[in-house]
């Protein structure tokens, strides 16, 4: 297999494990995928609710959850750390500066293009950027405005096709769209990006996300260009992942059919498990009672059907009257739950069947 290097940092294995809020992806997942080679990643949309008891302000009670967060994966792994961070949320600033402080190894950002994150980074700084993009186009922006603003080139970049889970960074009608397939997303990402890799000399990886299930689909997306892969959905049903059992059983018990787009209230195509939750809201019978937190730039409280943080968090707590479950297209393949170690075994023993074939053809 390929060595996949990020910024210095040596993945023995190149998986990164997708970042999953709210709650779904904390220091107990990371740390067991960062155990394994991979690169654990903790989410740090909804913090701020998940660490009330910390502060009663939500901008504070983030900045504290996330520093504990980082504080119990490092407790856990002496492996590579990342934290995700959505540039839709309001305290994004707050996480950035805070996972930089804390010096975690590597920040991937999405949900929004981050065209100003090199300018939080200080002198001894180690943290490592990574910026989330759905298009060339948008990997071109990324790196051009990095370069001439800041003077820094992203450390790698993932390109997250519309097969993935949560907001997708698509429209409606993209995301059936054969030519938005990431299969079609990796060459051409690839192909702007080694523009920037030639002209200053420094590796920019690519790394595939979206859809990716299995040792076959990583050796798949890596003959296109990608050096490595994000994964999500395969994590959930894991022993270490940090939802509760009622959240992990949604997937095993989701028929293909259950797995569809949603129009999330904060502007973008979501993909989700559907439940009686969500009919209702298509009903018309779901109305937000009060916005605990602004958490979402683009959410309008005056006129969203329902407030996404308290539903998903109601998810993580297995409370499914009151929420509902964000996941790959691939979920409903889940059959079991079993530990990080086995799945993080079958998919490099999957990728590794793969590359031996072509050793011997």
């Amino acid at each position: 297999m390929h060595q996949l290097s990020i910024g210095g940092l040596q993945l023995k294995v190149p998986i990164i494990q997708g970042g999953m809020g709210v709650g779904i992806s904390l220091h107990g997942l990371a740390s067991a995928v960062a155990n394994e080679g991979g690169v654990g990643v903790i989410s740090s949309a909804g913090l701020g609710l998940l660490y009330r008891h910390l502060s009663k302000d939500y901008l504070e009670a983030s900045i504290l959850g996330l520093r504990e967060e980082i504080r119990k994966a490092r407790e856990k792994t002496n492996g590579i750390i990342g934290i995700n961070i959505m540039v839709a949320l309001t305290n994004f600033e707050d996480m950035v500066r805070t996972s930089i402080e804390e010096k975690v190894d590597l920040i991937i950002a999405g949900a929004g293009l981050p065209l100003d994150l090199p300018k939080y980074l200080k002198k001894d700084s180690i943290t490592k950027l990574v910026p989330i993009v759905s298009s060339g186009r948008a990997a071109k922006i990324i790196c051009e405005k990095w370069k001439s603003l800041y003077n820094y080139l992203p450390d790698a970049i993932v390109v997250e096709g519309p097969k993935a889970g949560g907001h997708l960074g698509f429209k409606t009608a993209q995301i059936t769209d054969e030519d938005f397939r990431l299969e079609v997303l990796i060459p051409d990402v690839v192909q702007e990006v080694a523009v920037f890799e030639e002209t200053y000399h420094q590796e920019i990886p690519v790394i595939a996300a979206g859809g990716i299930y299995n040792g076959e689909d990583i050796y798949n997306i890596m003959q296109l260009g990608a050096k490595g892969v994000q994964m999500g959905t395969q994590f959930v049903t894991t022993e270490e992942c940090d939802a509760s059992i009622e959240f992990k059983n949604t997937y095993i018990q989701a028929s293909e059919e259950d797995v569809s787009i949603i129009v999330s209230p904060v502007g973008m195509p979501g993909r989700a498990i559907n439940n009686d939750f969500l009919e209702a809201v298509k009903r018309g019978e779901k109305k937000p009672i009060n916005c605990p937190v602004k958490c979402i730039k683009t959410c309008n409280v005056e006129t969203t059907p329902y407030c996404i943080i308290s539903a998903l968090m109601n998810a993580y707590r297995g409370n499914f009257k009151a929420g509902y479950a964000f996941a790959g297209a691939n979920a409903f393949k889940a059959t079991k739950i079993r530990t990080v170690k086995a799945l993080m075994h079958d998919l490099v023993s999957e990728l590794k069947a793969k590359y031996a074939v072509l050793e011997t053809a």
